[in-house]
């Protein structure tokens, strides 16, 4: 059973410190473009994404309800969530998008004989099948976007999933105002310093705080539960039901 753990108001103050250290320790580094970042990376994904939010992974599936037939995983990386996913699920057909070749090549590899089909792409480019979803998956990959990016793919999942159907979200959030803020000028800081071209996505942090999650969520028209909370990592169901667009509050 996963526990929920919400930071006191000592370990906020704390944590906020010690994060404002570690920003003004990264104020001359070169930010790296997102898919080149994690492939450079790659080697030591696992481990390092393990380290942090094994338990999260390995209990991910469980949040499902039975049945499951087609799952849309965005940011699938070298799928760790659906490890659990298809030990629960063994008949799913899973679409997986990536930035990262390297790392959906690893996932091919890993699910070879599952339903699995591997798309190389931006998931915020890239043309979702309209109402052919029974649910849809992120773990630990939307924290690297702006309030706008997030309200774009919140929009673009709704529309993918059946109706009656379900987004599921497990990712780091913002603990307050000021922690969504810091990150956000730290983002602007690394985009003016940047060789990169502007269309490219930079990889850094830019949580944003739960309350901003899930006003986007249910202004793309999801009615939003938070389903576990381990300091700033949150899981998130988001259910989609036509009658539902509008309807606000988290429950």
């Amino acid at each position: 059973m996963l526990e929920n753990k919400i930071r006191t108001p000592e370990e906020t103050e704390a944590y906020l410190r010690e994060l404002k250290e570690w920003i003004h320790t990264q104020e001359e580094t070169e930010a790296e473009e997102m898919s080149a970042f994690f492939t450079k990376r790659l080697a030591r994904y696992e481990e390092v994404h393990l380290g942090n939010w094994g338990e999260l992974y390995a209990h991910i599936a469980d949040f499902f309800d039975d049945g499951l037939e087609t799952l849309l995983d965005i940011g699938c990386g070298t799928g760790l969530e659906l490890e659990a996913v298809y030990r629960r699920f063994p008949e799913a057909a899973v679409t997986g998008i990536d930035l990262s070749g390297n790392m959906l090549a690893k996932a091919r590899e890993k699910f070879a004989g599952r339903g699995f089909r591997g798309i190389e792409a931006d998931y915020f480019a890239h043309p979702f099948p309209v109402g052919a979803f029974d649910a849809a998956l992120s773990f630990e990959t939307l924290h690297h976007f702006s309030y706008e990016k997030k309200g774009q793919i919140y929009e673009k999942l709704f529309q993918s999933l059946k109706n009656g159907g379900y987004y599921m979200e497990c990712d780091y959030v913002a603990c307050c105002q000021e922690e969504e803020d810091l990150c956000m000028e730290r983002l602007a800081r690394a985009r003016r310093r940047s060789t990169l071209p502007e269309d490219v996505f930079l990889h850094i942090d830019t949580p944003l705080t739960l309350e901003h999650q899930v006003e986007l969520m249910e202004r793309a028209g999801f009615r939003v539960r938070v389903l576990h909370q381990n300091e700033g990592t949150v899981v998130f169901r988001a259910d989609k039901a036509e009658t539902q667009r509008g309807k606000r509050g988290i429950l």
